[in-house]
């Protein structure tokens, strides 16, 4: 069995038992989402946390620094092979889409590999457009961590909650008019490390972003 089949597998059942709230919106919590010598692998990747100051509530201020799971680093780095692998495999886009409803027929793979130090926030938004679904699994493995987590809010922008954000905890919502969420402003007393993962449509335009920028999954 290859590293990306052990991973799907070990995903699957994490899948198949995760609940499904329904407040703020629906909602997947995820436990031990990847294996966890997989998830310690992504975290120990040789990457060093961007010095970027304010990011102004938004990924996309800094896009120069941000990392991906692209054709490259699969090609580089063994790890970010086997994830990708996992995630574009047909067992684990037909079991999304049997659990969360979502059609993820014809889109691209996005994996985001995240180091957000003190001082990094996100303003609520939705992520609705261009992006079918997402995922976030967290990496940091510290006590701290667990108040880390992606922050919930309804459309007024009250905060109703938060994620789980232990070692690999995870959070998959499938994106709506609804679907509010940020990392509200807090003190991060180390790096807080994660991935998002999401399938997007064929026109995203930022091609090397994309694990297999020329195959859309099955």
């Amino acid at each position: 069995m290859s590293n990306s089949e052990q991973i799907a597998g070990h995903f699957l059942k994490a899948l198949a038992v995760a609940a499904a709230p329904t407040e703020p919106y629906r909602h997947w919590p995820l436990c031990e989402a990847l294996p966890r010598e997989t998830a310690q692998a992504i975290a120990a990747l040789p990457f060093a946390p961007p010095a970027i100051g304010d990011t102004l509530g938004k990924r996309e201020t800094h896009n120069s620094t941000r990392i991906f799971f692209s054709a490259e680093n699969r090609r580089d780095y063994p790890v970010c092979a086997a994830v990708a692998g996992a995630f574009q495999s047909a067992a684990v886009v037909e079991a999304l889409q049997a659990r969360t409803g979502a059609d993820l027929s014809g889109s691209f793979l996005r994996i985001e590999y995240c180091q957000d130090t003190d001082g990094f926030w996100l303003e609520p938004h939705t992520d609705i457009g261009a992006k079918l679904f997402t995922m976030l699994i967290y990496l940091s493995d510290t006590p701290e961590a667990k108040g880390w987590g992606t922050d919930l809010y309804d459309a007024e922008g009250r905060h109703l909650g938060a994620a789980d954000g232990s070692f690999d905890r995870g959070l998959i919502f499938i994106p709506g008019r609804d679907t509010w969420h940020g990392v509200a402003k807090r003190t991060f007393a180390g790096v807080r490390k994660s991935i998002i993962v999401n399938f997007v449509k064929p026109e995203w335009r930022s091609r090397h972003e994309l694990a297999f920028a020329e195959a859309p999954v099955a």
